[in-house]
């Protein structure tokens, strides 16, 4: 019975609103703006709190949400940890390791609406407000990103470049919004007046229509050094979007793996995190 629900909840939600696009057109491009960014998992579980809550650091108030930062301290430079989509700090813990280890100062955060941060969404926008926060408040010299939060660190430095930065990396990370709008599309089987009107929102809310919105775009004008990780079978983001920024992105390496999947929490990956940031 969950499994069919799962199957026909998000069809008829696509049906929902190929109607109410022909009735109120902008207040239905809200609305399936809304259900897009809402965020259904990635707080703190009880396995998750006691190595979190040891290391929790401030209550940051930016726009309207209060976000939990946390520290890990260390005598070299500062690093800032930003992870993916419905996920938490906690992701971070064998990164964290091999970065204390090595005497690395950590600063991570908990996204809005993600591990004890307040709110109910998350978009891209809203994801390098936070990121600029805290870039400018802790003046990390390396940037590490997973997922949405690797396509947030480009989307930062191309927007609000940091002179103290000097080193980014990102982990499967995706770089067209239209691909991920369209998978969208794809789940709840909408209709192309509907996605019109999407375009239309997200042009009067953020300034820029959803095929503008191009990481591998932006990456062109970015002068730091990058390191990209990407699994060539990654079922979450595609590889070509790696292979893109890589193409774009002067000063930057791509590392190609098969087989890691999208995660990659493995010791080689971090141990080649700590190689890039130490050289």
């Amino acid at each position: 019975m969950k499994k069919m629900l799962k199957k026909i909840l998000p069809l008829a939600y696509g049906q929902y609103y190929n109607v109410y696009t022909l009735v109120a057109p902008q207040k239905a491009a809200d609305s399936a703006f809304h259900l897009f960014c809402t965020v259904r998992k990635g707080r703190v579980m009880p396995q998750q709190a006691d190595y979190l809550n040891g290391a929790k650091l401030a209550m940051e108030e930016v726009a309207e949400h209060k976000i939990q930062s946390y520290h890990w301290p260390g005598n070299k430079e500062t690093v800032l940890l930003v992870h993916g989509w419905e996920s938490n700090t906690f992701r971070w813990r064998n990164l964290i390791k091999k970065l204390r280890e090595a005497d690395f100062n950590i600063i991570a955060f908990d996204a809005p609406s993600h591990g004890y941060s307040t709110g109910k969404h998350l978009y891209v926008p809203l994801y390098e407000i936070a990121v600029n926060h805290m870039v400018k408040k802790y003046n990390p010299k390396h940037l590490i990103g997973h997922s949405v939060g690797g396509m947030t660190i480009i989307y930062n430095q191309y927007k609000n470049p940091s002179p103290e930065v000097e080193k980014m990396v990102t982990i499967g990370s995706p770089s067209e919004f239209h691909e991920i709008m369209q998978h969208f599309q794809n789940i709840l089987k909408f209709n192309d007046r509907v996605m019109k009107q999407l375009d239309a929102y997200v042009l009067n809310r953020f300034g820029f229509r959803i095929n503008e919105f191009s990481t591998s775009k932006f990456a062109q004008s970015i002068s730091k050094k990058g390191l990209l990780f990407h699994d060539k079978l990654d079922q979450i983001t595609p590889y070509h979007a790696s292979v893109a920024v890589n193409k774009n992105w002067e000063g930057s390496t791509l590392i190609s793996t098969e087989g890691l999947g999208h995660s990659m929490h493995q010791d080689d990956v971090n141990d080649q995190i700590i190689s890039f940031l130490q050289a």
